[in-house]
């Protein structure tokens, strides 16, 4: 059997280059090697967006927009929406009582994000628990496996240790999973920032349209050293340069690019030029997906469902055996159930 392996992402807005570069496509390659679960987070992104659930519920059909227009596909890899499964929230209060607060609190990736998002004294008890709640969301489908970057490993190591402690004290139950560290490539924003973020605005979308590739490219940051086309240009960390690097197929004219940009015998408008072409190339198989999808909207709800069922059969399962260890799989309620039927 296929090992398994869970993913997945916060619905908080369409995905953007960043993400394709640095986690779908390696899902895509890992759904023929692996059995992929991807969740969609809505009840996590609801730690620190209870306040706009509209755009949580509105974001959910466009990752699953995103996923299929990048390659992933329904009948290998299982879409699950995290709301729709309660074995995870009832695994998550069990969870809860095999970490203490400080240990949670003391959680590198959370203690970052905290500050990242400027909580103060006025952190949601929902969002320093959710290490617990992923616990649960990978447990739940016993994974074996979770990719993750570098900055992600403390939460993995969280659900390791709550899996030993839980196992330690009620047997064997569940499934102790492995990270598979992932070569998450960062993609510089186009403004020169060190990562591509939705907050920041400094994303192309998987979704923008050959005009609005056009625009933002020309947009681009570039070599502040360089004022004119004659001038001696820098081309490593150079935004424009990395996105050749991605997502230009012709090696030979990326290194023409960059040979003649060091030494001033071309201008940021060819080159940029040159990269609107690629990137709109590289999307264009994905826009092609997501127009399919698009028009037919009854697709889109299909796999919702099927992952939903697909995913409700699978922790249920692990729930029955989690209750079972803990003794709380009342004998009276399985008669109650036979009798009612």
């Amino acid at each position: 059997m296929k090992k398994r392996i869970l993913t997945g992402d916060r619905p908080s807005g369409k995905l953007h280059l960043g993400h394709f570069v640095g986690s779908l496509a390696n899902r895509v390659k890992l759904q023929d090697e692996y059995d992929q679960y991807i969740l969609i987070a809505d009840v996590q992104a609801l730690t620190d967006s209870y306040e706009n659930p509209t755009k949580v519920a509105d974001s959910v059909r466009d990752l699953v927009l995103d996923y299929i227009a990048a390659g992933i596909d329904p009948s290998k890899s299982t879409i699950v929406l995290q709301s729709q499964v309660p074995a995870i929230a009832e695994l998550t209060i069990f969870y809860l009582n095999m970490v203490s607060l400080n240990r949670v609190l003391r959680n590198p990736t959370v203690k970052a994000e905290i500050e990242q998002k400027g909580f103060g004294d006025s952190v949601p008890a929902g969002f320093a628990m959710y290490p617990v709640s992923q616990a649960a969301d990978i447990t739940a489908f016993e994974a074996n496996l979770v990719p993750v970057g570098e900055d992600q490993l403390p939460m993995i190591e969280q659900t390791r240790e709550i899996v030993r402690k839980f196992n330690g004290l009620y047997g064997q139950t569940l499934v102790e999973p492995d990270s598979l560290i992932s070569e998450f490539p960062r993609l510089v924003g186009l403004d020169g920032k060190a990562k591509m973020s939705k907050s920041l605005g400094n994303c192309i979308y998987l979704s923008d349209s050959v005009e609005e590739v056009d625009r933002k490219v020309k947009s681009m940051y570039t070599d502040p050293t360089r004022l004119k086309p004659t001038d001696l240009g820098h081309v490593e960390g150079n935004p424009v340069f990395v996105y050749h690097d991605a997502f230009n197929p012709n090696r030979q004219e990326v290194e023409d690019l960059k040979n003649r940009y060091r030494h001033g015998q071309v201008g940021d408008v060819e080159v940029k030029q040159k990269l609107v072409a690629a990137v709109n190339n590289f999307l264009e198989p994905m826009r092609k997906r997501r127009a399919e999808l698009e028009a037919n909207p009854d697709k889109i709800d299909e796999i919702l469902r099927n992952g939903i069922e697909k995913g409700r059969t699978v922790s249920n399962e692990v729930l029955m055996k989690v209750k079972k260890a803990m003794k709380i799989d009342y004998d009276f309620m399985e008669y109650k159930s036979k009798e009612s039927r």
